[in-house]
């Protein structure tokens, strides 16, 4: 079974409509499942029209709450991306060689 995280790598911010204002999250998810470790990068963006709920100041935020302004469907998107990563590295894909034609001369 696979372990997903999500972590959030950098915030990008803008001075309106209130200081440090968030507008581009960037964020990784891992999955771990044994040995096999896999990771892809994502990001999020934002404009005011897209608050909900009161404005946290920017050195009250979590990790906890940015990570919650993320939207469920890009953390599953990511997180299938990155098991397709470790089931290729668990049963790699069997590529095709281009082989001698059994006519010709070596």
């Amino acid at each position: 079974m696979t372990q997903f995280t999500t972590r959030i790598t950098s915030m990008y911010t803008l001075n309106t409509p209130e200081p440090d204002y968030v507008v581009n999250i960037l964020y990784e998810v891992t999955g771990v499942s044994g040995t096999n470790t896999a990771s892809i990068g994502g990001n999020t963006q934002f404009s005011s029209a897209d608050q909900e709920g009161p404005f946290i100041p920017y050195a009250s935020l979590t990790e906890a709450v940015v990570l919650s302004w993320i939207p469920e469907s890009a953390i599953t998107s990511a997180q299938q991306c990155v098991q397709g990563q470790i089931d290729s590295m668990i049963t790699p894909p069997v590529s095709p060689s281009n082989t001698a034609l059994p006519w010709s001369a070596t």
